[in-house]
């Protein structure tokens, strides 16, 4: 991300989070000629104890000053999450990691995460890097989603498969908020990694091709690990519950792990050992 892309997507974090706070939430009267939803300027300004024009000028993305002390006050006045701190602070001061000159091949899986993978025997999971690129599953995960193995590997992002892949959308009973998890997911990386212009050619293509992807992007959240309760429709299991848990992988590879736990009150374990002894598929293990 260059330095004028990071400031447009400073700027327009600021003007999400600005329109989601009502004036009564913080305390400010509602009064009346409210031409835009949420606060004004000045109010966040006056909330963080800041003057207005610097204010404006911060998100309106201009080249200014800013210190970490006065961003938290930012912060505080548009009640961000910790995740959502971390986002505004990378955008902001430029704090992300640097690593935009690592080796743009895709990370390789250690032999006891691959055992992780195949111990966790009915529970999809799924690897992916900080690009969202999947680089290795389970034999459950590929039941539930997709045959990752026929899909080619320049091709495995989860962001993209998501809105290319139809067997994912219909799959997800309410697709849009399925999405929405990762792209919260995907957000928090794109602030961390503020460097990488991989982002921006990625996110340029997406609004391009996918007419859907441009809304659902700027409404989407900053989370780091979503836990989320999802329900699938499948072609042959029927009704399916699973809780979403993303766990990040210690290393420097920064692989993040999403775990499908079938939900404990639900035939999902079930009808997924079912579906997967009537598979077709010989092969044991089919982790990649």
């Amino acid at each position: 991300m260059n330095h004028q892309t990071r400031l447009q997507a400073l700027s327009a974090f600021l003007k999400a989070q600005r329109a989601k706070l009502l004036p009564q939430t913080v305390g400010l009267p509602v009064g009346t000629r409210r031409r835009t939803p949420g606060l004004r300027r000045e109010e966040v300004a006056q909330l963080a104890g800041v003057s207005p024009t610097w204010y404006t000028w911060l998100e309106q993305g201009r080249d200014i000053k800013v210190s970490k002390s006065v961003l938290d006050c930012v912060a505080t006045a548009l009640q961000l999450t910790v995740d959502e701190r971390k986002y505004l602070f990378s955008l902001a001061l430029e704090t992300g990691s640097g690593t935009h000159t690592l080796i743009e091949e895709l990370p390789e899986i250690s032999p006891s995460l691959r055992r992780i993978l195949q111990e966790l025997r009915f529970c999809p999971t799924i690897i992916s890097d900080r690009r969202c690129h999947i680089v290795g599953w389970n034999e459950a995960a590929s039941h539930v989603f997709l045959d990752f193995q026929s899909i080619p590997v320049e091709q495995r992002n989860m962001i993209r498969l998501l809105f290319t892949q139809k067997e994912f959308q219909r799959l997800a009973v309410n697709w849009e908020h399925f999405v929405r998890g990762f792209l919260a997911i995907f957000r928090a990386y794109y602030g961390q990694y503020v460097e990488d212009e991989w982002y921006g050619r990625f996110l340029a293509e997406m609004k391009e091709v996918h007419p859907d992807f441009d809304r659902l992007w700027e409404q989407s959240e900053v989370s780091s690990a979503p836990e989320v309760l999802i329900e699938f429709r499948h072609a042959k299991a029927g009704k399916m519950l699973f809780h979403l848990t993303s766990l990040q992988v210690q290393g420097s590879s920064d692989l993040r792990c999403s775990i499908y736990t079938p939900a404990p009150d639900s035939l999902t374990e079930s009808k997924l050992k079912q579906l997967m002894e009537r598979s077709s598929i010989s092969s044991p293990d089919r982790s990649e």
